[in-house]
C-alpha cells in the first residue's frame, strides 16, 4: 500500500545555435534539431544524448546525472550522415566509449576522454540494434532480415535468417490437441495490423534476447501481415516462439528479473469500416517459453492512443508505459501487488510535446530518463506510504484517477480492495481551453490530526476533502469524503510534487488548516506555496484560503517533512539539512540536519526528527546537536504510541522508545561513526535492550492504530497482516490505569494475553488504594478469578501477592460474601504459601446460613486445589465433617478413608491429634499433641523426637519438667552418634552426666576440658595418668607435639615422654628448657643430639627432593614452550587422527581451530550428549590434571612451581627454628648446620632464577603483515596464556639464617 511519488527532478533543454540562412531553409523545410536517444554512463555520472538534425547531422550532447546540476548541455560532437537516423546509442564502461548506430549502417564510437574524437566502425545497414545488459554483446537485424550477432568490438559470431518455420529448441510435445487449425485467431485475425519495425530486449542477466518481427502468414482471410515473439539464446539459438497473439503490437519489453516479457495488444473487432469500434487495448505479459502470462489494460479511452515504447525498472517493480497522443505524450508508470495493477504516476509531456525516448537507469532503480526534441528530462521516484490520522488510521492508495481509502481501525480491507473509492477528476484548465494532460495525482497526503486530505497534480492543481470517516462500529458507509477546496497554482510553479495538509485545534469548534505545496521555478530551485485557512467553522463545508504564502528557496530538489501543526513546516535540502519554513516572514532558517538526505521522514514534535535514507539508515536529529544513526538494515518506520517503530532486513519489528532517544540525544549519549576526515559527523546510538517481535520476511509497516494497539503490515506478495505488538498494548494499558479505567485495562491484558499482574506492577500503591472502584468495576465473579489467579502465578514479590489478595479478599466479603464467595477461595488459593485452612474455614462458616451455596463452593475450591491435598487439609483442621464433605465431592472412594476414619474417632483426643499430625506428616505439632496425651506415652514420645530428630522441639516442650534431662541425654547420645563430641559434652554437662562427658571431651580431644572435669570430679592419680597417656598419644599421632608435651608433664609427670614429643616436632628451644628445669642433662646427649641430627637430615632430603623437581620442571616447561613455537599444530592438539585421508568435509563439520583446543571430537556427531552424569564428573576431574601431553600440561607444571615455592617458605621456618641449636649443640651439629644452610641457599637461588625465567614476558618482535599474521593474532588475542592465568609466586625475604654459620662458612672456604 505504497505511492510513487516523485522525489527529484532536472529539465536540461537543448539551445543550438542557428545562422539565419538555416533558420530560414529549417523554416521552410519544417525540419528542426530533435534529441531522440540517451544513455546513461554510470562511471562518470553523465547522460548523453544524440540529436538529428538536417544541417549538422548527429551530434552528441551531455549534462550530468546529479539532479541539483540544472545545466545546458554540452557539445561533445557531431557526425554527419546520409541518413542521420539514430538507432542506439549505448555508453560502454569497460572501453570508455560512447557507441551511435545509425539506419544507414554507419557505426561509430566516440572515445571518452579529453581530445574526444568519432572513430568510424563496420558499416552495417540494420533496421534494429540492441546492446546486452552487460555491454559484451550487440544483436542487429538487417536491411535483409539477418539477425547478427556481435561481440562489443563489432566482430560477428553469429548470422541467420531472422524468419524460420522452426519453433524453437523449447518446443513442447505434441500430444495430439491444441492444434494452429483449431485455434481462435480473432474475429477478422491479423488483417488490421500495421506493419512496425523489429524490436529487441534482452533478459537482465543476458541469457536471453527476445525479438518481436513481423511475419506473413496465410490465414483464412488470405496473406496477412502478422507480429510473432521469438526468444534467442545468448548465443543466438531460437529457444522458443510465442504462440499467436491477435493485435500484437511492436513494443517489448523483458522484466530484469526475467519472469515476464511485455508487449502491447490492441483488439480491432470486425464490423463495416464507418461502425468499427475499438476493442481492449493495453500490455500483454509472455513467459520464456512463449505462453501468455497475464496483462492488463490502460485506462480511460483510448481512440486517439498508441503504445510506442514499454520499459522495466532496474528493479523489475515499475512498468513504464509511453503513450502517444494527439494532444501530447505520457509516460505511466505502472506496479503491480496481489496480482492488480496499479497507475501510480503519469507524466506529460511539457508543452504538449511528445516523448523521444525513455530510459530507466542501469542501477538506480526510480531513475527515469525522458527525452523530448529540446530537453532531457530525469525524474527520480520514491515509495512512500500515505498514512493519515492516528485515531482513524486511514491509509491511501493512488490507482490511476482513484484513491483507494481505508481506515484501518475499523476495517482491514486487503488490497487491491478499499472502503472507499475516491474518484478524483481535474478541471479543464481555463487559459488553454483543454483537460489537464496528466490525470494521475503526483502526490497526496493525509492529515496526522485531523479526516483531511489531500492531492496534488503534476499541472499545479490541487484538492481538499474532509473524509468524514467513521470511526465506530455500524452499517452506515465508512466515510463520506466531500470536496472543500480546489485550486490551480500560478504558472510560475513547475513540477509540483507533493503536498502536505496540517490542522490544529483553535477550540469551539474552529480549526486552523494549513496546506503546503511544493514545486519548483523556472530555474528549478524549489518553491513553496502555503494556504491557510484560519478559524475554519465545523463541521467543514466549502472553505477559501485567508492568506497564501509563497517561500523561495535557493536550492533544488528538496522535500517537505510531514508535520502535524501547521507552524511545525520543514523542508529538508538533498545534502539533508532541515530548515524551518516561517510562512509569515517568507523566510526560512536552518534548525538541524540528517547525515544524508532521508525521503521519508516525520516531525515528530517541535524538536524531534525521524528520517529513513534511502540506504536503510534510520537517522534522529534534534535542534543543535548532530544527527544520530538509530538503527540500519530498514525497509520502513513510522511514529506511534511514543515508540519510533520500524521493520528491519532481518524480518523483525523493532520499537525504540521516544523518551530515550531524545534522552539520548540531549545528554550525548551516543557513540561516533564517523569516518576520518569525514565532514558530516554522524553518531550512533548506545545499543539499548528495545523489545522486538519476528515479523514474515520483507514485512513492511503500512500504518500503526495506537487506539486500537495495532501495526498494519504488508507482505511482499501484496497482503496485509494486523499484529498488536506488545509494547503498544502495554502503552495503552498503562494510560489507562493512570486514568483509573480498570476495567478497559483488564479486558485489554485478558485480551491481548498479557499478564494481568502489571496492573498490579504498574502502580502498586495506587491499585492498593484503588480496589474498591478496581471491584467495582471488573465486577465479574470469573474476571476477579483470573486476576487473582494471574497475580498468584507472577513474579511479583510472595509479601505483595499475600497482600493484594487479602486487600481484595476484603473488599469482595465486605460487598457480598455469598455472590463473591469463589473469588474469596481463590484469594485464599492463589497466595503463597496458600491458606488451605482459611478457604475450608470459610465453607464451615456457610454451612449454616447457606448450604447449597457451601456445595457448590466445595466443588470449585476441589477444582482449584489437589483432591489429596484438600483432603489431607480438613483432616489437619480435626473436623471430621468437613473431611466427609469434601472426601463425598472429591469422589473419593469410601473403602479408602471410612476405616481410617473409624479408626480415628476411637482414640483419645491428643493422641487422635498426634495420629493425624504423624499421617499428614507434622512432626512438630504430632510430638507437641503426644506430650499432651499423658505421662504414659512419654517413652513414646521419646522414641518419636528420636526418630525424626525433634530434638529443638522436645526440649522446648519440656524444658523446666522432670523429663528435661532424659530429653536431653536422648539428645547427647544422638550427638555422640554423629561424631559431634563437642556438642554432645556439652549435652552431656547440662544433664549432669560427667562420665558420658569426659568420654566426649576425650574423642573430641578438647584435654583442657577433660582435665578440668576429672579434677572436679576427684578421679584418682592413676586414672588420670592413663587418661593423660591417651590423650597424650592422640595428640602426638596428630602432631600436636607442644600440646602433647604439656599433657604428659603436667599429669603424667613424665618429662622424657614430654622432651621427646618436643624434638620429635623441632621444638628444641622448649626441649631444652623443659630438661634444664627439671634437672634432666642426661636428656640431652639420649635424646637432644641425636633427633637433632635427625631433623637435619629430614630437612636435607626434603631441599634435595624440591631441588629435584625444580629441575624436572623447569626442563619440561623448557621443552613445552619449543613445542609450541616449533609445533603449534601438534601442541594444540590441532590434528585430528579421524579427518586423515578425508578429501571433502560436509557441511555439518568444521575444521578444528585454536578456539576447539579443549574439545576433541572423534567425529562431526558430537557424543557429548550421550555421556552420563558420571562420565562428565569425571571428565571435570580429568580437566587440568596435568596429564603428559595434555594441553594441561603447562599449567600444572606452573602451579606445581607455585605449591613448590610454599613448601620452600615451611621448609625455610623449620629451619630457623632448627639452625640456633645446630650452632651450640657441638662441633659436628655446627658442620651439619653449615651444610643445611649452603643447601638450603642453593635451592632458593635456583629457585628464584628459574621462577624469572619462567614468568618472563617474550620479547615481542615485530611481524610481517600479512593476512595470516593477521589471523594469527586474532587468534592468539582469544587464547589465555597459561602465564596469565598461573600468577607468578613470590619468595620470602624473611631473615632465617644464622651470622656465626656464614662467618664459619667463609672460614672453611678460606685455604
Amino acid at each position: 500500500m505504497r505511492n510513487l511519488v516523485p522525489s527529484a527532478s532536472k529539465v536540461s533543454t537543448l539551445e543550438p545555435i542557428y545562422n539565419e540562412e538555416y533558420s530560414d531553409s529549417t523554416s521552410s523545410n519544417g525540419a528542426k534539431e530533435s534529441i531522440v536517444a540517451a544513455a546513461f554512463d554510470i562511471d562518470r555520472g553523465l547522460i548523453f544524448a544524440a540529436s538529428e538534425d538536417a544541417q549538422f547531422g548527429i551530434r552528441i550532447w551531455r549534462t550530468p546525472v546529479d539532479p541539483c546540476e540544472w545545466k545546458t548541455p554540452i557539445l561533445c560532437g557531431s557526425f554527419s550522415s546520409v541518413d542521420p537516423k539514430v538507432l542506439s546509442l549505448r555508453v560502454i564502461g569497460e572501453s570508455a566509449q560512447v557507441i551511435l548506430v545509425t539506419r544507414s549502417g554507419d557505426t561509430v564510437s566516440w572515445e571518452l576522454d579529453e581530445l574526444g574524437q568519432f572513430i568510424s566502425g563496420p558499416d552495417v545497414v540494420g533496421s534494429a540494434v540492441e546492446w546486452s545488459p552487460d555491454d559484451t554483446l550487440l544483436v542487429m537485424i538487417t536491411g535483409d532480415e539477418n539477425l547478427i550477432l556481435m561481440t562489443s568490438t563489432f566482430d560477428v559470431l553469429s548470422e541467420a535468417p531472422l524468419h524460420t518455420e522452426d519453433f524453437g529448441e523449447d518446443a513442447p510435445i505434441n500430444v495430439g490437441w491444441g492444434a494452429k487449425e483449431t485455434q481462435f485467431h480473432g474475429s477478422i485475425g491479423r488483417a488490421h495490423l500495421k506493419p512496425f519495425d523489429t524490436v529487441f530486449d534482452w533478459r537482465g542477466d543476458g541469457a536471453y534476447f527476445a525479438v518481436s518481427s513481423i511475419v506473413s502468414q496465410t490465414l483464412q482471410s488470405g496473406n496477412v501481415k502478422g507480429r510473432v515473439l521469438r526468444v534467442y539464446s545468448n548465443e543466438a539459438r531460437l529457444q522458443s516462439t510465442a504462440e499467436t497473439v491477435a493485435g500484437l503490437e511492436s513494443s517489448l519489453s523483458w522484466r530484469p528479473s526475467g519472469n515476464l516479457i511485455a508487449s502491447t495488444q490492441k483488439e480491432v473487432r470486425s464490423g463495416p469500416s464507418d461502425t468499427r469500434r475499438t476493442g481492449k487495448y493495453g500490455v500483454l505479459f509472455f513467459e520464456r517459453n512463449g505462453l501468455t502470462h497475464g496483462g492488463f489494460n490502460l485506462r480511460g479511452d483510448d481512440r486517439d492512443h498508441r503504445i510506442k515504447h514499454l520499459a522495466w525498472s532496474s528493479d523489475s517493480n515499475v512498468l513504464a508505459v509511453h503513450i502517444e497522443r494527439t494532444q501530447g505524450d505520457v509516460v505511466q508508470l505502472w506496479t503491480t501487488g496481489n496480482y492488480h495493477w496499479y497507475l501510480k504516476q503519469e507524466i506529460s509531456a511539457p508543452l504538449a510535446s511528445h516523448f523521444t525516448s525513455m530510459n530507466w537507469h542501469p542501477e538506480t532503480s526510480m531513475r527515469l530518463l525522458l527525452t523530448t526534441p529540446l530537453q532531457i528530462i530525469q525524474q527520480d521516484y520514491a515509495w512512500e506510504t500515505c498514512a493519515g490520522a492516528n485515531d482513524t488510521g486511514c491509509v491511501g492508495v493512488i490507482d490511476g484517477q482513484t484513491i483507494l481509502l481505508t481506515p484501518f481501525r475499523t476495517q482491514n480491507v486487503p488490497p487491491p480492495m478499499s472502503s472507499h473509492q475516491l474518484l478524483v477528476n481535474t478541471p479543464a484548465d481555463a487559459s488553454s481551453g483543454h483537460m489537464f494532460l496528466s490525470q494521475v495525482p503526483a502526490h497526496m497526503s493525509l492529515s496526522h490530526s485531523y479526516d483531511l486530505l489531500s492531492a496534488v497534480w503534476q499541472q499545479g492543481h490541487v484538492m481538499m476533502w474532509a473524509l468524514q470517516t467513521r470511526t465506530t462500529l455500524g452499517r452506515e458507509a465508512v466515510m463520506n469524503p466531500i470536496l472543500i477546496w480546489s485550486a490551480s497554482l500560478p504558472r510560475e510553479f513547475c513540477q509540483c510534487r507533493q503536498v502536505l495538509v496540517s490542522s490544529k485545534d483553535d477550540g469551539d469548534e474552529r480549526r486552523t488548516i494549513s496546506v503546503a505545496i511544493l514545486g519548483s521555478d523556472v530555474s528549478g530551485n524549489d518553491l513553496i506555496s502555503i494556504h491557510d485557512f484560519e478559524h475554519v467553522t465545523l463541521p467543514l463545508a466549502s472553505i477559501s484560503s485567508t492568506r497564501i504564502t509563497k517561500v523561495s528557496l535557493q536550492q533544488k530538489n528538496g522535500r517537505l517533512i510531514p508535520h502535524e501543526l501547521p507552524e511545525h513546516l520543514a523542508w529538508q535540502a538533498p545534502d539533508g539539512c532541515i530548515f524551518q519554513v516561517h510562512s509569515q516572514e517568507e523566510s526560512y532558517s536552518q534548525i538541524c540536519s540528517f547525515t544524508e538526505l532521508c525521503p521519508s521522514s516525520q516531525r515528530v514534535d517541535a524538536q524531534l526528527f525521524v528520517g529513513l535514507s534511502a540506504g536503510g539508515k534510520v537517522y534522529t536529529a534534534i535542534p543543535s546537536a548532530e544527527s544520530v544513526l538509530l538503527a540500519s538494515s530498514v525497509n520502513s518506520f513510522t511514529v506511534a504510541s511514543g515508540f519510533v517503530i520500524f521493520t528491519t532486513t532481518s524480518h523483525d519489528v523493532q520499537f525504540a522508545p521516544l523518551e530515550s532517544v531524545v534522552a539520548a540525544l540531549t545528554s550525548g549519549q551516543v557513540n561516533d561513526v564517523s569516518s576520518t576526515g569525514d565532514e558530516n559527523k554522524t553518531g550512533e546510538l548506545v545499543p539499548q535492550a528495545w523489545e522486538k517481535r519476528r515479523v514474515e520476511r520483507g514485512s513492511r509497516i503500512v500504518t500503526a492504530v495506537p487506539s486500537t494497539m495495532s501495526l498494519v503490515l504488508q507482505m511482499p506478495r501484496g497482503n496485509l497482516e494486523t499484529i498488536n505488538p506488545r509494547p503498544m498494548v502495554m502503552e495503552v494499558v498503562k494510560s489507562d490505569l493512570d486514568a483509573g479505567l480498570w476495567r478497559k485495562a483488564f479486558m485489554a491484558c485478558r485480551k491481548h494475553r498479557i499478564d494481568l499482574s502489571i496492573i498490579v506492577e504498574h502502580n502498586q500503591q495506587v491499585f492498593m488504594a484503588g480496589i474498591p472502584a478496581f471491584v467495582e468495576q471488573i465486577e465479574d465473579v470469573d474476571y476477579i478469578n483470573l486476576f487473582l489467579t494471574s497475580v498468584g502465578r507472577s513474579q511479583l514479590p510472595a509479601g505483595v501477592v499475600a497482600k493484594v489478595c487479602d486487600s481484595v479478599r476484603q473488599e469482595l466479603e465486605d460487598r457480598n460474601l455469598t455472590k463473591y464467595v469463589n473469588s474469596i477461595l481463590t484469594a485464599y488459593v492463589v497466595k503463597s504459601p496458600p491458606d488451605h485452612e482459611a478457604g475450608l474455614a470459610l465453607l464451615l462458616r456457610l454451612r449454616g446460613v447457606s448450604p447449597g451455596l457451601v456445595e457448590d463452593a466445595v466443588k470449585y475450591i476441589i477444582f482449584l486445589v489437589d483432591a489429596d491435598r484438600l483432603f489431607d487439609t480438613a483432616l489437619g483442621m480435626y473436623d471430621f465433617s468437613l473431611v466427609l464433605m469434601v472426601a463425598q465431592h472429591a469422589q473419593k472412594d469410601p473403602r479408602e478413608y471410612l476405616p481410617f476414619l473409624r479408626e480415628l474417632r476411637a482414640l483419645p483426643q491428643y493422641y487422635q491429634h498426634f495420629k493425624i499430625d504423624d499421617h499428614l506428616k507434622r512432626r512438630a505439632k504430632a510430638l507437641r499433641n503426644l506430650s499432651l496425651a499423658g505421662p504414659e506415652y512419654f517413652q513414646e514420645a521419646l522414641d518419636y523426637l528420636d526418630t525424626y530428630q525433634l530434638h529443638d522441639e522436645g526440649l522446648a516442650i519440656w524444658q523446666g519438667t522432670d523429663k528435661y534431662t532424659d530429653v536431653l541425654s536422648v539428645y547427647g547420645t544422638w550427638l555422640f552418634d554423629r561424631h559431634e563430641y563437642h556438642q554432645a559434652a556439652t549435652v552431656f554437662i547440662e544433664a549432669s552426666d560427667a562420665r558420658r562427658a569426659m568420654v566426649s571431651y576425650e574423642r573430641a580431644l578438647q584435654w583442657q576440658e577433660l582435665f578440668e572435669l576429672c579434677l572436679k570430679e576427684q578421679l584418682n592419680d592413676e586414672e588420670i595418668t592413663e587418661i593423660a597417656y591417651r590423650i597424650a598419644d592422640e595428640l602426638f599421632s596428630k602432631k600436636r607435639f607442644s600440646e602433647s608435651a604439656r599433657v604428659l608433664l603436667d599429669y603424667a609427670k613424665d618429662v622424657r615422654q614430654a622432651v621427646n614429643s618436643l624434638v620429635q616436632g623441632n621444638e628444641f628451644a622448649e626441649a631444652r628448657r623443659i630438661v634444664t628445669l627439671h634437672a634432666k642433662p642426661e636428656l640431652v646427649d639420649q635424646l637432644l643430639l641425636p633427633c637433632a641430627l635427625d631433623c637435619c637430615s629430614q630437612i636435607g632430603d626434603d631441599i634435595n627432593e624440591m631441588r629435584e623437581q625444580l629441575h624436572k620442571q623447569v626442563a619440561r616447561l623448557t621443552e613445552l614452550r619449543i613445542k609450541k613455537v616449533e609445533e603449534p599444530d601438534a601442541f594444540y592438539n590441532l590434528d585430528d587422527p579421524t579427518l586423515h585421508n578425508v578429501d571433502v568435509m560436509t557441511d555439518v563439520s568444521m575444521a578444528p581451530t585454536a578456539f576447539t583446543r579443549y574439545t576433541v571430537a572423534p567425529s562431526a556427531t558430537s557424543k557429548t550428549s550421550k555421556r552420563s552424569s558420571k562420565t562428565k564428573r569425571k571428565m571435570e576431574r580429568k580437566l587440568g590434571s596435568g596429564r603428559k601431553g595434555t594441553v594441561d600440561e603447562e599449567e600444572y607444571l606452573l602451579k606445581s612451581v607455585t605449591k613448590l615455592v610454599e613448601r620452600c617458605a615451611t621448609t625455610q621456618g623449620e629451619i630457623r627454628k632448627i639452625l640456633p641449636h645446630l650452632l651450640q649443640f657441638s662441633q659436628v651439629h655446627r658442620e651439619e648446620g653449615v651444610a643445611l644452610q649452603v643447601e638450603f641457599n642453593q635451592l632458593q637461588s635456583e629457585l628464584r632464577e628459574a621462577i624469572e625465567d619462567i614468568w618472563k614476558k617474550p620479547d615481542e618482535s615485530t611481524p610481517v603483515d600479512s593476512w595470516a599474521t593477521r589471523m594469527q593474532d586474532k587468534a592468539k588475542k582469544q587464547l589465555i596464556e597459561p602465564l596469565q592465568r598461573v600468577p607468578k609466586p613470590e619468595m620470602s625475604t624473611s631473615e632465617w639464617s644464622l651470622k656465626l654459620l656464614q662467618q664459619k662458612l667463609a672460614q672453611w672456604n678460606t685455604p
